[in-house]
């Protein structure tokens, strides 16, 4: 939800970072700033990466996206990470180490144990922690030298792995995903209301959550949502009715490698992973944001996924540095939120926002059906952590061992194997 036009910054200039900044994704991030000015007055956005030719590309259109919606804020870039940070009230993490090639090797490798390949979890989305909180954590250490208060608003994933170290070294820190704000729009369009009127109670991990309730003027119309769009929010989910019926919640559409895994390894196995067609889009995007007369984001950028992650990381970050107390979906530290889980655990959740950070608000108990799956899964991404920190071939194979999408000798020794011998050049102690 967008903050009140009472907690809105209008006499603070803000200075953003996004470290990241050449991906192909940013437009999106640029066309929400420079829509919700209003909300978040940037006077500065630099744009950070080590690829200069890409932020020459893409921070050109930035520049291009702010002139046509008359939005005054500077926009410059660098691969100069420490200069970039420098001054920043907050800086935005949207990091792929190792680029579409390391994903479509996450996407790939264990569909030959039998194990769904996909960036975020399982054995993928482990070699993806590996290789990516080493990184974020040195980022944020830079960050903390630098501007000791500013906020780090993670977008990267695995967001829950990630924002949970950052969280655990002390960083003022908070993680962001795209999936509540997108069940909330999807939601407003089918009830025909406006969508800062439709309130969810959204409950888990990241990338492992559940929709209990939806409500519009205090009343909780999700049965009556249920009733009379059932199938079409099932057939958006690619999940059976009757399940959504049997369960009374809206899964998130990543339950599916949980619910449905074996199948989905079979549709994995019949068509090019995603990061293939994903690099295909890029390569197009990148050829369009080349020409000097584009000066909005094509349309063609709707398919790189992320929709409407620009505007959760306005409502965001106006919310932190406005001392709101809006209430955003956010990933934050547990902190007996769900009394199942040690505190340290990261969950993703409503929470009251401010200048101090999140703070998650109370949560009705859980059942036993929701509750186990992600008491599991957080034991998975504790060991995860311990073994992006520290290493090893023992930890890795535990983390594998520990998800509910392996869990067999076998499988998990095979593919620790497997998850080295891909990662080598990013494991420094491999």
């Amino acid at each position: 939800m967008l903050p009140s036009s009472a907690g809105r910054l209008p006499h603070r200039r803000v200075k953003l970072a996004v470290v990241g900044g050449g991906s192909t994704y940013t437009p999106e991030l640029i066309d929400g700033f420079a829509r919700l000015r209003d909300v978040l007055p940037l006077e500065e956005l630099v744009l950070i990466d080590p690829a200069l030719d890409r932020l020459e590309m893409v921070g050109g259109l930035a520049r291009r996206i702010f002139a046509r919606q008359g939005h005054p804020g500077r926009i410059s870039w660098t691969d100069d990470l420490d200069a970039g940070i420098d001054g920043a009230d907050a800086v935005l993490l949207q990091l792929r180490i190792g680029g579409q090639a390391a994903r479509n090797q996450d996407e790939t490798w264990p569909l030959e144990c039998g194990c769904v390949g996909q960036e975020t979890t399982g054995a993928g989305g482990l070699a993806k922690a590996l290789r990516t909180v080493p990184v974020v954590l040195d980022i944020a250490e830079r960050v903390r030298r630098r501007n000791p208060d500013a906020w780090i608003v993670d977008f990267t994933n695995p967001v829950g792995i990630v924002t949970r170290a950052l969280l655990t070294h002390g960083h003022r820190a908070v993680g962001l995903c795209n999936v509540a704000i997108g069940f909330q729009r999807k939601f407003a369009k089918l009830l025909g209301v406006a969508p800062d009127q439709v309130e969810l109670e959204h409950i888990g991990l990241n990338h492992l959550t559940w929709e209990r309730s939806v409500r519009v003027a205090g009343e909780d119309i999700l049965p009556k949502l249920l009733a009379e769009h059932g199938e079409t929010i099932a057939g958006d989910l690619r999940l059976p009715r009757t399940l959504l019926d049997h369960l009374g919640t809206v899964p998130s559409y990543y339950l599916r490698y949980y619910y449905q895994h074996d199948a989905v390894v079979e549709e994995l196995r019949s068509k090019p992973s995603r990061a293939a067609e994903v690099a295909a889009i890029e390569r197009q995007l990148l050829s369009l944001y080349g020409d000097p007369a584009l000066d909005e984001k094509p349309e063609l950028l709707s398919r790189r996924g992320g929709a409407f992650y620009s505007e959760a990381a306005v409502a965001l970050t106006s919310s932190l540095l406005g001392n709101t107390g809006d209430v955003q979906i956010v990933n934050t530290l547990n902190n007996d939120t769900l009394p199942f889980l040690p505190d340290d655990a990261v969950i993703e959740v409503p929470a009251a926002v401010d200048a101090a950070g999140p703070a998650p608000l109370p949560v009705r108990p859980l059942e036993p059906l929701y509750a186990g799956l992600i008491a599991n899964v957080t034991a998975y991404e504790h060991l995860a952590l311990e073994a992006a920190l520290r290493g090893g071939r023992e930890r890795v194979f535990s983390a594998l061992l520990s998800h509910p999408l392996i869990g067999q000798i076998d499988y998990a020794d095979r593919l620790t194997d497997e998850l080295i011998a891909h990662n080598r050049e990013h494991l420094t102690w491999a």
